[in-house]
């Protein structure tokens, strides 16, 4: 099996990486790897603009940090990546657009906008498909996953790698969250999820009885300040990091779906570059998705307690709660399978089931 790229997952000797939050300092987080690799010869210059949903504190943000110092490293500076995020130059679905244009170099949506594009990626967005990150990872490594970034040629749109946006939690303003009856609960109450504007993900919550609003991510902190959504579903990193906490009261951990991220360049720019450097690109893409994934897994389990100690109550689930959580779902594989496909479903159960029994 070609991997597209392999994650050690090991913390990177005793260096580490301390930022501060508006409230409490960071967690200690792995710095990047050193950057290794010859000044490739003069192909020209490139000014890169790459524009991200997250804020600055995230492993999106640091990890294309990372990526843009690689380049200018390894070019002695022709290439240059600035970083524009929390949602400046428009959402995940506006920003791909731009890219297809060529008013916007680069972006790292979440797979679950970019079903529009290649509807197999909606295999990311099925309920509880992923049970362990190792698994994910395991997935994202594999052929199926690489015949994925691959279907986008053509659209526009180069898809470099994958890496990780995590596991969905949900929180809200309402009270805690335990059942799926308790979720069918806010619905009879009148209260409404803000979900990615992806139907999969609007199914799940219907499912669950309650009433998803798709909606920009750029929108949402607003929309649940003024109380237009009361609830929303995203990893705790996520949560924390856009300060959901301010304004949500509670917070389930489901873990219902587990979706990446892709880094996207635009054709356009692509198709500019020399073939040494687009090699480049793919590589340091590769590697600074290495090193995102390795700071989301530390910075996952501290968000959810940081969360807590600003006052969040957070409810976890038992095996018995979490299987009705499951079976409530299981709509959502009748309706979507033959849509994305049951052979690509029954590929990555398959490498999950290898993947566990390792």
């Amino acid at each position: 099996m070609t991997t597209i790229w392999r994650s050690t997952l090991t913390l990177l000797g005793a260096t580490t990486l301390t930022f501060g939050m508006a409230h409490a300092q960071g967690p200690e987080l792995s710095a990047p790897p050193a950057i290794e690799g010859e000044v490739l010869a003069d192909h020209g210059s490139h000014t890169l603009r790459m524009g991200i949903g997250l804020s600055e504190t995230s492993p999106q943000f640091l990890s294309s940090q990372y990526f843009g110092e690689i380049l200018a490293q390894r070019t002695d500076g022709r290439i240059t990546v600035n970083v524009f995020p929390n949602s400046q130059l428009g959402d995940d679905v506006q920003m791909m657009e731009m890219l297809q244009t060529g008013t916007l170099d680069m972006t790292y949506p979440s797979s679950s906008a970019t079903t529009g594009y290649v509807q197999a990626l909606s295999v990311f967005d099925l309920p509880f498909l992923l049970p362990s990150r190792e698994a994910a990872i395991a997935v994202m490594q594999s052929d199926a996953a690489q015949n994925m970034l691959d279907a986008f040629e053509g659209t526009g749109l180069k898809a470099l790698t994958f890496s990780e946006n995590g596991y969905r939690q949900l929180s809200n303003s309402a009270r805690p969250v335990a059942t799926p009856d308790d979720v069918a609960g806010l619905n009879v109450r009148g209260l409404s999820v803000r979900t990615m504007q992806n139907p999969v993900h609007l199914a799940i919550w219907e499912a669950l009885g309650a009433n998803p609003t798709p909606m920009a991510f750029g929108e949402l902190f607003s929309a649940l300040e003024q109380g237009v959504v009361d609830g929303q579903e995203n990893p705790w990193s996520t949560i924390l990091t856009s300060n959901f906490n301010e304004v949500q009261d509670y917070g389930t951990e489901t873990r219902h779906v587990y979706t990446p991220f892709i880094m996207m360049l635009s054709e356009r720019t692509w198709n500019r570059m020399a073939p040494e450097y687009q090699t480049l690109v793919l590589e340091a893409a590769r590697q600074s998705a290495e090193y995102e994934i390795q700071l989301s897994a530390e910075y996952d389990d501290w968000s959810r307690e940081q969360l807590e100690a600003r006052g969040m109550q957070i409810t976890r689930l038992d095996d018995e709660q979490l299987a009705a959580f499951q079976e409530a779902v299981q709509p959502v594989y009748t309706q979507w399978a033959p849509r994305i496909g049951e052979d690509l479903i029954a590929e990555i159960q398959q490498i999950v089931a290898d993947h566990t029994s390792q």
